[in-house]
Protein backbone atom coordinates (compact mmCIF):
# COMPACT_ATOMS: atom_id res chain seq x y z
CA UNK A 1 0.00 0.00 0.00
CA UNK A 2 1.18 3.55 -1.02
CA UNK A 3 2.59 5.92 1.71
CA UNK A 4 0.71 9.12 2.16
CA UNK A 5 1.89 12.32 3.45
CA UNK A 6 -0.43 15.34 3.83
CA UNK A 7 -2.97 13.68 2.40
CA UNK A 8 -0.97 13.01 -0.97
CA UNK A 9 -0.05 9.62 -1.86
CA UNK A 10 3.74 9.06 -2.26
CA UNK A 11 5.25 6.68 -5.32
CA UNK A 12 7.83 4.68 -5.39
CA UNK A 13 10.07 4.14 -8.05
CA UNK A 14 9.38 0.75 -9.10
CA UNK A 15 5.70 2.46 -9.52
CA UNK A 16 6.89 5.00 -11.38
CA UNK A 17 8.79 2.85 -13.59
CA UNK A 18 5.53 0.81 -14.54
CA UNK A 19 3.58 3.84 -15.50
CA UNK A 20 6.56 4.46 -17.95
CA UNK A 21 6.30 1.23 -19.12
CA UNK A 22 2.61 1.49 -19.69
CA UNK A 23 2.50 4.24 -21.65
CA UNK A 24 -1.06 5.13 -20.46
CA UNK A 25 -2.94 8.32 -21.13
CA UNK A 26 -3.17 8.51 -17.17
CA UNK A 27 -1.71 9.32 -14.91
CA UNK A 28 -0.20 12.37 -16.36
CA UNK A 29 3.58 12.84 -15.06
CA UNK A 30 5.15 16.15 -14.85
CA UNK A 31 8.10 17.54 -14.02
CA UNK A 32 8.17 20.61 -11.63
CA UNK A 33 11.70 21.46 -11.83
CA UNK A 34 14.04 24.00 -13.76
CA UNK A 35 14.79 23.84 -16.87
CA UNK A 36 18.51 23.32 -16.55
CA UNK A 37 17.85 20.59 -13.90
CA UNK A 38 15.40 18.68 -16.44
CA UNK A 39 17.76 19.31 -19.50
CA UNK A 40 20.54 17.51 -17.50
CA UNK A 41 18.94 14.20 -16.90
CA UNK A 42 14.93 13.07 -16.91
CA UNK A 43 11.92 11.04 -17.53
CA UNK A 44 11.99 9.91 -20.88
CA UNK A 45 8.77 11.16 -22.46
CA UNK A 46 7.61 13.14 -19.25
CA UNK A 47 6.89 17.15 -19.89
CA UNK A 48 8.29 19.88 -18.01
CA UNK A 49 6.27 22.88 -15.89
CA UNK A 50 8.52 24.18 -13.67
CA UNK A 51 6.81 24.92 -10.68
CA UNK A 52 7.12 28.71 -10.74
CA UNK A 53 4.49 28.23 -13.63
CA UNK A 54 1.63 25.57 -12.37
CA UNK A 55 -0.13 28.70 -11.07
CA UNK A 56 -0.54 30.31 -14.76
CA UNK A 57 -1.35 27.10 -16.00
CA UNK A 58 -3.56 25.57 -13.61
CA UNK A 59 -6.69 27.19 -15.04
CA UNK A 60 -6.27 25.36 -18.11
CA UNK A 61 -5.45 21.86 -16.25
CA UNK A 62 -8.35 19.24 -16.41
CA UNK A 63 -9.72 18.55 -13.17
CA UNK A 64 -10.64 14.99 -13.76
CA UNK A 65 -7.57 13.44 -14.76
CA UNK A 66 -5.10 12.26 -12.59
CA UNK A 67 -1.63 13.80 -11.96
CA UNK A 68 1.88 12.58 -10.63
CA UNK A 69 4.83 15.08 -10.21
CA UNK A 70 8.49 14.87 -10.25
CA UNK A 71 10.89 16.89 -8.76
CA UNK A 72 14.93 16.32 -7.59
CA UNK A 73 13.84 15.14 -4.05
CA UNK A 74 10.42 15.04 -4.04
CA UNK A 75 9.95 18.08 -2.05
CA UNK A 76 9.29 20.84 -4.41
CA UNK A 77 6.72 18.41 -6.64
CA UNK A 78 4.88 17.33 -2.96
CA UNK A 79 4.33 21.26 -2.92
CA UNK A 80 2.69 21.20 -5.92
CA UNK A 81 0.66 18.59 -5.52
CA UNK A 82 -0.38 20.33 -2.08
CA UNK A 83 -1.39 23.27 -4.37
CA UNK A 84 -3.10 21.87 -7.18
CA UNK A 85 -5.17 19.73 -4.50
CA UNK A 86 -6.48 23.26 -2.82
CA UNK A 87 -7.10 24.51 -6.22
CA UNK A 88 -9.80 21.59 -6.57
CA UNK A 89 -7.45 18.40 -8.28
CA UNK A 90 -8.85 15.41 -6.50
CA UNK A 91 -6.02 12.92 -7.84
CA UNK A 92 -2.77 14.67 -7.28
CA UNK A 93 0.37 12.25 -6.20
CA UNK A 94 3.73 12.71 -5.65
CA UNK A 95 6.94 10.60 -6.45
CA UNK A 96 8.73 10.16 -3.44
CA UNK A 97 12.53 10.76 -3.69
CA UNK A 98 12.10 12.56 -6.91
CA UNK A 99 15.21 11.96 -9.42
CA UNK A 100 17.72 11.81 -6.48
CA UNK A 101 15.69 8.23 -5.87
CA UNK A 102 15.47 7.37 -9.48
CA UNK A 103 17.60 4.16 -11.01
CA UNK A 104 15.56 4.08 -14.71
CA UNK A 105 16.36 5.33 -17.98
CA UNK A 106 17.02 8.69 -18.56
CA UNK A 107 16.34 11.34 -21.37
CA UNK A 108 18.71 14.55 -21.58
CA UNK A 109 17.97 17.85 -23.41
CA UNK A 110 14.65 19.66 -23.86
CA UNK A 111 12.72 17.27 -24.94
CA UNK A 112 9.04 18.28 -24.25
CA UNK A 113 9.84 22.44 -21.91
CA UNK A 114 5.23 22.73 -22.05
CA UNK A 115 4.46 26.24 -23.52
CA UNK A 116 0.97 25.36 -23.26
CA UNK A 117 -1.11 23.42 -20.94
CA UNK A 118 -3.24 22.10 -23.79
CA UNK A 119 -0.46 19.88 -24.93
CA UNK A 120 -0.55 17.66 -22.25
CA UNK A 121 -3.85 16.77 -23.50
CA UNK A 122 -2.74 15.17 -26.91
Amino acid sequence: MARSEDGIVQLSTEEMKSFLINKADEPIIIDVREVEEYENGHLPGVPLIPMNEIPSMVAGMDQSKSYVFVCRSGRRSQNTALYLREQGFSNVRNYEGGMLAWDGELEYGQEWVVKDVEELYK
